[in-house]
């Protein structure tokens, strides 16, 4: 044993550094050889003292680009100042500075450089070229850098002296072959991906906290979208929103204050108590540097412990303003550390801040809606989960975060009791004239243009439409008390004028109304052959989505939010939903699909059109101009462009225009649903004006986009008269005539919903926004 441990030791001897030798000056290559291993470690470390240089130049764009994670290329091109000519024989020389005159100049220091290091050691370990243009220079100027020195840009060129070309303002740095000098270094370095990712996170900082300037970083040669790109004047959150994702950017909560008596300014962005991630983001900026502080970011983790999940952790963005004097800078050679008075204080003081802001967030919580994708993962993905699940195993677990627990076929008792609309006691005169319009008169020169006036005549008021629909009662129109005794003092009346009740103002014939869904009783259905209706029709079933069908197929109706929003549950999710939008594409498919099939609403008495037009004309929003032409010439002609057109009319769409020129009915689309009279005049304007009736197709398209515009549920053109009122129950009309649009909308509206074909563009312009899941849910309750 002794024989082989000897053997051991003959084998393995003591290294000769063992012998104490005298020491003796380095020579200065060597310096130069051993400095830059420490300010330069990576290609990151490069690209971040480069990138402070930029931001010291005032530069408000920087772009940059990197090969191989960096060490290949590295190019870094801005906007700032520039550099004068001739000062490019010293940029790059060690402890060359225009940012530091005086030692003590290091209390109040306000740049990013100071010791003049950066770009000297980057030229002792690859290779730089400069292009550089100030604003006063006629050009720009490229020099070539090696060893701190100028070099000629190839060997055979003898002349090192900086060249001029074309440039822009500012400065281009490229940084070619990092440590091609130093093989153990550039093996040791991680793989290109992974140095790549290290650049993108350190540019990506410095993006957020210099909102106001620029980003820009991408691959070299590579046309793929640049991984880091921030909008100049944007804002910090519009950065993190860049970087990070929204869904981190509209987690945060903004940090704002001081400490007065340490002269400290506390500005951040941190997560709230809703967001949690397996791997924490912490950036750190002290008098606008990017440092480490192990204390800081060990009080954050502190407070963040009482609110998150374990083993999750926050996004915190913290900046921190103090005296220049209370900061010691020159601490380490990459700078990523610094050292300043009244550590403990400064820390407990962002503790409280944040521990206050925390705790205001949590008192209430901000709901974020999110619009479906076309093709999202909510309709068809789920569609999709449905019927697989229907096929797994019985003894599969269900969680409870997955049950869904509506059934869309299911109805309720109120579905069967329609609340009756209360009729108000005042009545509204409609003033017309006894006559009939003649069929023959003549056309204008233009439908808008001027003529010669026509004799005038008396004009109704537009609130004669306004009155609500009496509802049928067996086979006759309710009449109220009321009513009888208007139409007694109407048939008494010698006058011309037609005097009419609310409750009479449009009587609906019972038996005229049929959903639109299913052939009417009383009418035999008519196959319709046209092609046009068949490629309008076509087009609709191209323009929707599968998984969008499929959700109102099996939708469950939850609440009504006001007229134009509803609340709908689809499996585990709850949608906010636009009723006005979904209405108008209801009704258009249903006059589409029910062509030349409907049933009729009867206005009893049946105005005059003439009438009618004329109340459209006066309205504001037809837009008529006295250059437009006289009214009553146009009304006239109007009317005799319906009477000529009054057959198809009434064929195809049950519009019905007697031989008096009187509007006898209109497409009754759904059971139980009305639309609002008052629409009538623009509707009929808009059918003279503007539809296409020389083409088939264009013309039925015309129509029925119109006739969807008359039924739909359209928005209060006062948004306040679009909420629920406040004296809802203390004022019985108000509450009865809430409690009907809210049947109708739940029975009447959401039911036809299933049998429509939602375009796709639902998905993404807010039609269908989902504001809730239960996977979301339950996780919120788990953590209370």
């Amino acid at each position: 044993m002794e024989l082989a441990e000897t053997g051991d030791q003959q084998q393995h001897p003591l290294p000769a550094a063992s012998v104490a030798a005298p020491p003796t000056p380095s020579p200065a290559r060597r310096i130069r050889m051993l400095d830059p291993g420490v300010v330069i470690q990576r290609p990151f470390n490069a690209l971040k003292e480069l990138m402070e240089n930029s931001l010291d130049a005032g530069a408000t764009s920087i772009v940059m680009s990197v090969k191989a994670g960096g060490m290949k290329l590295m190019q870094i091109a801005d906007n700032g100042s520039g550099i004068h000519l001739d000062d490019l024989d010293l940029v790059c020389e060690r402890h060359t500075t225009s940012k530091l005159e005086r030692f003590d100049d290091l209390k109040s220091i306000a740049t990013f450089g100071f010791r003049g290091e950066a770009l000297a050691s980057v030229t002792r370990v690859a290779h730089v070229s400069i292009i550089s243009k100030t604003a006063d220079a006629k050009c720009a100027y490229k020099a070539h850098y090696a060893d701190e020195k100028l070099v000629p840009p190839t060997a055979s060129d003898t002349n090192a002296r900086p060249r001029p070309c074309a440039g822009n303002k500012g400065t281009i740095i490229t940084v070619e072959d990092l440590f091609y000098n130093i093989s153990t270094r550039r093996k040791a370095l991680k793989s290109p991906a992974e140095e790549h990712a290290k650049i993108v996170d350190v540019v990506g900082k410095y993006a957020i906290h210099n909102s106001g300037v620029s980003f820009t970083l991408k691959k070299h040669g590579e046309t793929t979208a640049a991984d880091v790109r921030t909008a100049a004047g944007g804002t910090r959150i519009d950065a993190v929103r860049a970087i990070y994702g929204a869904q981190v950017a509209r987690e945060l909560l903004e940090l704002d204050g001081t400490e007065p008596k340490l002269d400290l300014v506390v500005k951040g962005l941190v997560s709230n108590a809703d967001y949690s991630m397996p791997r924490g983001t912490f950036i750190f900026f002290i008098n606008h540097r990017l440092v480490d502080c192990p204390s800081i970011r060990k009080a954050i983790e502190t407070v963040y412990a009482a609110y998150l999940p374990k083993k999750t952790f926050p996004f915190v963005y913290l900046s921190l303003l103090m005296p220049g004097q209370n900061v010691d800078v020159n601490i380490h050679p990459t700078k990523k550390e610094v050292h300043f008075l009244h550590e403990d204080v400064v820390v407990e003081t962002v503790q409280k801040m944040l521990e206050a802001k925390l705790l205001g967030s949590n008192a209430s919580r901000t709901f974020y809606t999110q619009a479906l994708l076309p093709g999202a993962i909510a309709p068809a993905t789920l569609a999709a989960a449905s019927s697989s699940s229907a096929q797994a195993s019985a003894a599969a677990r269900s969680y409870a975060h997955q049950l869904v627990r509506t059934d869309n076929r299911m109805q309720t008792l109120d579905a069967f009791m329609a609340p009756a609309p209360r009729m108000p006691p005042n009545r509204v005169t409609l003033l017309s004239t006894a006559g009939t319009t003649s069929s023959s008169a003549p056309a204008p020169s233009g439908l808008f243009s001027s003529s010669a006036a026509a004799p005038a005549r008396q004009q109704p008021s537009i609130q004669s439409f306004l009155a609500p629909i009496a509802q049928p009662e067996g086979d006759h129109a309710l009449v109220t008390e009321d009513a009888e005794e208007e139409e007694v003092a109407a048939s008494a009346s010698a006058s011309d004028h037609i005097s009419i009740t609310s409750s009479s103002a449009a009587s609906v014939e019972p038996s005229s109304l049929a959903a639109a869904s299913t052939p009417l009783l009383n009418i035999r259905r008519r196959p319709v052959h046209l092609t046009s209706v068949r490629n309008l029709l076509s087009h609709v079933e191209q323009t929707s989505t599968e998984g969008l069908v499929q959700m109102f197929q099996r939708h469950s109706f939850v609440g009504c939010v006001k007229p134009t929003l509803s609340l709908m549950q689809y499996s585990t999710n709850l949608y906010l939903v636009n009723v006005a939008k979904l209405s108008w594409h209801l009704f258009y498919q249903i006059v589409l699909r029910e062509f030349s099939n409907f049933g009729t609403i009867r206005l009893n008495p049946s105005p005059l059109l003439y009438d009618v037009l004329m109340l459209a004309l006066d309205d504001p929003e037809s837009g008529w101009s006295p250059e437009d032409g006289d009214k009553d010439e146009l009304a006239t002609f109007m009317v005799s462009f319906f009477s000529e057109r009054a057959e198809m009319l009434q064929d195809y769409f049950s519009i019905q225009v007697d031989g008096e020129g009187r509007l006898v009915t209109i497409p009754a689309l759904l059971d139980d649903f009305v639309p609002e009279l008052d629409r009538i005049p623009l509707f009929f304007l808009r059918l003279a004006t503007e539809v296409n009736w020389d083409e088939e197709e264009a013309c039925f398209e015309g129509v029925a986009r119109l006739i969807a515009a008359l039924f739909a549920v359209q928005p209060a053109a006062n948004p306040l008269a679009d909420e629920i009122p406040e004296d809802l129950h203390s004022n019985s009309d108000i509450a009865m005539s809430h409690a009907r649009w809210q049947w109708t909308v739940e029975h009447v509206l959401f039911p036809a919903f299933r049998t429509m074909y939602p375009p796709a563009g639902f998905a993404s312009d807010g039609t269908i926004l989902q504001i809730a899941n239960l996977t979301d849910l339950y996780k919120v309750f788990e953590r209370c």
